[in-house]
């Protein structure tokens, strides 16, 4: 009686423990992806308290997603190295300490120093997190559901974050974006070591000139677009940055070439379908972190909502991304990606288009509301068919970079093309300024001069068509990043009648066969152990089950 009452026991208190260390896991991950839009909300109003300009508020969310996407590949090699659970917990305490630094800050200079060290901490937790399921969790029906809520975190947390931000702002202070971390990471860092087992740690080395030369080249090629928009193409910092960026970037080549364990394997850019996908996620993310930057700028600077409204304003957009995403993922097998590439790219670039419209005189029902759900729709069917598109054909063991590339081209694509946009802004911005000064002298009062004075900016309602115009002008170059991506889509992207049939049910990957176009798809020399295996089955997008040889998961998003 006593053994059969005992095994019962053991399973419930077992589920209970598994419970627990989910919910570590998912928060860590919730925390890490909702900190880029909970910041959103607050933009304007550390502007106003850190005396940013518009141009340079852009690093702000810059900060963060450059050394994020730039380290996400070195902190998932950390944690295989390592193990697991000691560099989550490290990378968890870094993070709730620079959310301190950054909640404290006085001038803008501290708070872009505590965003990029909030990145790092971020690089080291998240894709430790995800492969701590595959170490908490036994293969089969219970590391499923765990991937799948995983999954549904880290797709939800951009609503989340926008809400979180807006309640934040304004019942408390937009320093509580940041202080908001702090709690939540010290219980995580407090449970981990109580629920979660430690990995085995797995000999290798650090890519660390790798991930160095990239993240800093890129983080030069930001500045330089950014200065550009302030001093001039022709300032000789901001084209010594340029050329500062080319050669880091060069470098990062070479290392990788001559690297045996690569952090970015080149030869995964030899296949035409997983270098379009890259591209591709490359500008719609730079479209898609522009449109949130400068929506949330319109919004309360024009509109004049309140931060809780403002966040309530774009939940609309996350709901619309579900949606799309979960019909593509139903009608992907019968239909294939490569449809819902090029008339997702569309759509994002026609939602994008229409906000080019935008005008002091615009309305949220009227016309901000409709091109956003466009443009989420169109985002959402990209979604799952950029992830096919990375993980195809590559073997079970390079998945996870193949997917972690994917990741860092959206962090480090969304940096950039937002930097882009923001020259856009500061150009047209300065010329309708030059239409609106005189204006503003001759009607202004005298209290709107002395502010004028004291801020250097234009009060409203010039100010309005001031941000107005440069908003409107950023979009223009947005909707364009868009349009590259359904160019590539629809001539880089193929999709034979033989790998339609193996996503209904074939064994054979997508691209098994070989490059398209008689092109050999080679890996690049001493790197035997990572080329593609051509009998390796299809990924399945929605089975994240990972490769027992390494515990990398192939889900990509």
């Amino acid at each position: 009686m006593t053994g059969s009452r005992a095994t019962p026991t053991a399973t419930a208190h077992d589920r209970h423990r598994s419970g627990l260390a989910l919910l570590v896991i998912a928060s860590c991950q919730l925390m890490v992806v909702l900190d880029v839009t909970i910041v959103n909300i607050a933009l304007p109003h550390m502007q106003k308290d850190l005396g940013f300009s518009t141009e340079n508020l852009s690093w702000v969310v810059n900060a963060y997603t450059l050394t994020f996407g730039g380290l996400l590949l070195l902190g998932g090699r950390l944690g295989d190295i390592l193990g697991r659970r000691r560099v989550f917990v490290f990378g968890v305490l870094l993070f709730v300490f620079a959310s301190l630094l950054g909640g404290l800050s006085q001038e803008g200079w501290q708070l872009l120093a505590a965003r990029s060290l909030q990145g790092v901490g971020g690089a080291i937790a998240s894709p430790t997190a995800l492969s701590l399921i595959t170490t908490t969790f036994r293969e089969g029906p219970e590391r499923n559901r765990a991937f799948g809520v995983f999954a549904a975190v880290s797709a939800g947390g951009s609503a989340i974050g926008l809400l979180a931000g807006g309640v934040l702002v304004e019942w408390l202070d937009w320093r509580w974006v940041l202080f908001v971390n702090v709690p939540i990471g010290l219980l995580i860092a407090f449970a981990t070591p109580r629920y979660i087992p430690e990995s085995e740690r797995r000999p290798g080395h650090f890519d660390v000139l790798g991930a160095l030369t990239s993240t800093v080249g890129m983080v030069l090629l930001v500045y330089g677009f950014i200065r550009a928009s302030e001093d001039g193409w022709t300032d000789g910092l901001t084209l010594g940055s340029f050329a500062a960026a080319v050669v880091l970037l060069a470098v990062f080549i070479l290392i990788e070439r001559g690297s045996k364990q690569p952090i970015t394997p080149l030869w995964m850019f030899r296949d035409r379908n997983r270098a379009g996908s890259y591209a591709m996620m490359l500008s719609l993310a730079a479209a898609m972190f522009g449109m949130f930057f400068f929506l949330t700028l319109f919004v309360q600077n024009v509109l004049d909502f309140s931060p809780l409204r403002a966040g309530l304003a774009f939940l609309p957009v996350s709901a619309v991304i579900a949606v799309s995403a979960g019909l593509a993922s139903q009608l992907l097998p019968r239909w294939g990606p490569k449809p819902f590439m090029v008339v997702g790219a569309l759509l994002a670039a026609a939602g994008l288009g229409w906000l080019t419209l935008t005008d002091v005189h615009s309305s949220y029902l009227g016309s901000i509301l409709g091109p956003m759900l466009v443009f989420g729709f169109g985002m959402g069917m990209q979604f799952i068919s950029l992830t096919l598109m990375a993980v195809s054909g590559v073997a079970p063991k390079e998945a996870g970079a193949a997917s972690g590339i994917l990741n860092a081209t959206q962090q480090v694509g969304g940096s950039l093309g937002l930097s882009i946009l923001v020259t856009t802004f500061g150009t047209a911005s300065r010329n309708e300024a030059k239409v609106q000064e005189p204006r503003f002298r001759e009607e202004a009062t005298r209290a709107q001069l002395e502010e004028a004075g004291r801020t250097g900016q234009l009060p409203p309602p010039w100010g309005d068509e001031v941000l107005t115009s440069g908003v409107s002008s950023a979009f223009v170059v947005a909707a364009c990043f868009a349009v590259v991506a359904a160019l590539v889509a629809l001539f880089v992207i193929q999709v034979r009648p033989a790998d339609l049939a193996r996503l209904q049910g074939g064994a054979t990957p997508l691209g098994a066969e070989g490059a398209p176009d008689g092109e050999a798809d080679e890996p690049t020399p001493g790197a035997d152990a990572t080329r593609p295996d051509p009998d390796a089955p299809l990924p399945d997008p929605d089975d994240p089950r990972p490769d027992p040889d390494t515990d990398r998961p192939t889900k990509g998003l």
